[in-house]
């Protein structure tokens, strides 16, 4: 046994003796020093584990988060689809308020149709509405709505008819422009397209320049169309070699075609 090893032997021997020289109030009160000292730690200890122990109950299980989310999932859906629900009644209302508003403040008599076929071969050239002879309807009538000129019936039935629509080349419709002594025909485009064709307004003057989002009306040349109708807005204007031409944008969304008023005459 090297010399520090017996030095601390003998250190340690002479503590032992000296707690063992104490009796039993100098023992007890020597225990109640070194809790005193220690009690904080073990108190800060216990504060911890408990602390713990409330953060893991509050905390919820991974399945049970994943239940609340699925349910969370499932009332965003629902929720979304009332709304959609609701904007397409708000949208109906608004639509049904409109076509009768006009209705009555209109100057003609209108019999109220709904658009109940559309071959997509013929998507810009014809539709087929829900009145025909049975609600005194005839061919070579005009077929609008509140925002302006639809086209007009062709071949009738007893209860449906064929409305031709003015972005078909074979509808021709007499017109005149707003704030001008312009005049001319209005037909549709030759070629089909994806999105609603524009309007050809053609025998215009070389010098006519029109300005885009001018207005051109029906005027009433030809019979067929009464005069003051809305047919479309300019877009643009070129001059040709013999006359000038404008292209319109239709006044209507031929592409969303509901809801339709057929012209029968005068109040």
């Amino acid at each position: 046994m090297n010399r520090t090893s017996i030095i601390a032997l003998g250190i340690f021997a002479a503590i032992l003796a000296y707690f063992l020289s104490f009796g039993a109030d100098s023992t007890r009160r020597l225990q109640a020093g070194f809790y005193s000292l220690v009690s904080p730690f073990l108190k800060t200890g216990s504060g911890i584990q408990k602390s713990i122990t409330s953060v893991s109950t509050g905390l919820k299980t991974l399945e049970e988060v994943e239940r609340d989310n699925a349910e969370l999932k499932v009332e965003n859906r629902s929720l979304k689809a009332t709304n959609q629900a609701l904007r397409d009644v708000e949208h109906e209302v608004n639509r049904l308020r409109r076509a009768l508003a006009y209705r009555e403040r209109s100057v003609f008599k209108l019999v109220p149709a709904e658009i109940v076929a559309r071959d997509s071969s013929t998507w810009w050239r014809t539709v087929t509405i829900n009145r025909g002879k049975n609600d005194r309807i005839e061919p070579e009538m005009p077929v609008v709505t509140d925002e302006g000129l639809v086209g007009k019936t062709t071949t009738v039935a007893a209860d449906i008819a064929i409305v031709l629509l003015i972005s078909d080349e074979n509808c021709r419709v007499a017109a005149t422009v707003e704030g001008t002594k312009e005049q001319g025909i209005v037909s549709g485009e030759r070629v089909s397209s994806s999105v609603t064709p524009l309007l050809d307004l053609n025998f215009l003057t070389k010098q006519a320049n029109l300005e885009p989002g001018r207005k051109a009306y029906t005027s009433g040349v030809g019979g067929v169309f009464p005069p003051g109708l809305l047919i479309g807005l300019v877009q643009s204007f070129r001059a040709r070699e013999l006359d000038g031409q404008a292209r319109l944008a239709p006044a209507v969304d031929l592409s969303h075609l509901e809801d339709v008023f057929v012209v029968t005459g005068n109040k």
